[in-house]
This record gives C-alpha cells, structure tokens and sequence, in this order.
C-alpha cells in the first residue's frame, strides 16, 4: 500500500503552477466551476458537479502527465515477456518502469514539455494507448486511489481558482527534485491574489 497525501499534494501542487502560468487556462477553469455551480458557493460543490468539469479535468490531466507525483513504479514480471524487436524480458526480472519517461516520450506527445490541456480532449485522445498515460500506473497494480484522488484535485482547483488568480513568483523558480514523490526544492512559489 502507498499513501495517497504526498502524490495529491504533488499533483495538487505542479496543477497549481502550470495554471499560475497559463493564465487563460485558469481563467476557463475559473469559469467552467462557475458555470456548474450556477450561482451556488463554491463550498456546496457536490460529488454529481465534479463530472461536468471536462476542462479542469484536462488541465489536471496535462500537468500528471507533465509533472507525475510518482516518477517511476518497478514491476516483477509473471511471465516472459516478448518485445517487437524480438528480444525477450524473462520471468522473474524485475523491471522499472519510468512514468515521468513515458509521459515525455516525444514520439507519444509531440513538444513534451509544454503543457497543452488540449491533449486530452475527446478527439485528441482517440485511438490513443491507455498506456501512454499512466500517472496511476496500470494493470493490476494500479493506484486503488486514483478516482478519489481525481475528485480531490477537483474539489481544490474549484475551490481555488473561485478565490484566487494564481500567479508564479517568478523570483523563485522551481528546480525539480525526484524521490519517491516529484517534489520541487526549497517548494513551489506561487502568489495567490484575492477575487
């Protein structure tokens, strides 16, 4: 079993930044949370609203796959495994599967490095292998979690970005530190202005 609260702070964190920087995608989450709550407070946002939120689902989306709170996952293999080339991984071994690498593969995500919620949309996301994003990891294994963990980045987008305009501290950039959680050092500035 692994915890939940560092990878959602992670994810919650790195979502928070790419929004701060992108402040047209802030401004469209800001709205599509409105637009659900149809003039409610944000504070009764209820579990059926977090479905209608597709945009904020994409931005929250891009940035597991720009920044994946876990980096990495090892796995046994049950059986031999068969690759294109031919080459054969045998039973037994004990593979490490790099997320973070799979997610800034330039022959699945063209300009990797930017962030683009756009990607996940419904049309851009056809015929796309469930496997080229795995912020959960996949198979039998996956996070038990990750629903739960997807209602919380939810929950907290909308309760933020309804309060506050996220801005960088561009005096402070963040310089990544991969452990078991992608963390930034000395943490992630960001500047939070009242609406």
């Amino acid at each position: 079993m692994f915890e939940g609260h560092d990878t959602t702070a992670s994810g919650l964190a790195w979502l928070l930044y790419n929004l701060a920087h992108h402040p047209h995608y802030q401004e469209r989450c800001r709205q599509e949370v409105r637009e659900v709550l149809k003039g409610r407070d944000v504070e009764e946002i209820e579990w059926e609203d977090l479905s209608h939120l597709p945009f904020t689902t994409m931005c929250i989306k891009e940035s597991l796959r720009l920044h994946p709170p876990v980096t990495a996952v090892s796995r046994r293999c049950t059986e031999d495994i068969a690759l294109r080339d031919g080459r054969v991984i045998p039973k037994g071994i004990i593979c490490l599967l790099s997320i973070y690498g799979t997610h800034h593969n330039p022959d699945i995500w063209p300009e990797p490095q930017v962030y683009n919620p756009l990607r996940f949309s419904p049309e851009n996301s056809q015929g796309r292998s469930p496997l080229d994003f795995i912020p959960f990891s996949a198979g039998p294994r996956n996070c038990i979690g990750q629903n739960f963990a997807m209602a919380e980045l939810k929950v907290v987008t909308a309760l933020t970005v309804t309060r506050f305009a996220i801005r960088p501290d561009t005096g402070r950039p963040p310089r990544r530190k991969t452990e078991l959680i992608l963390r930034a050092e000395d943490g992630l500035w960001l500047l939070l202005e009242p609406l």
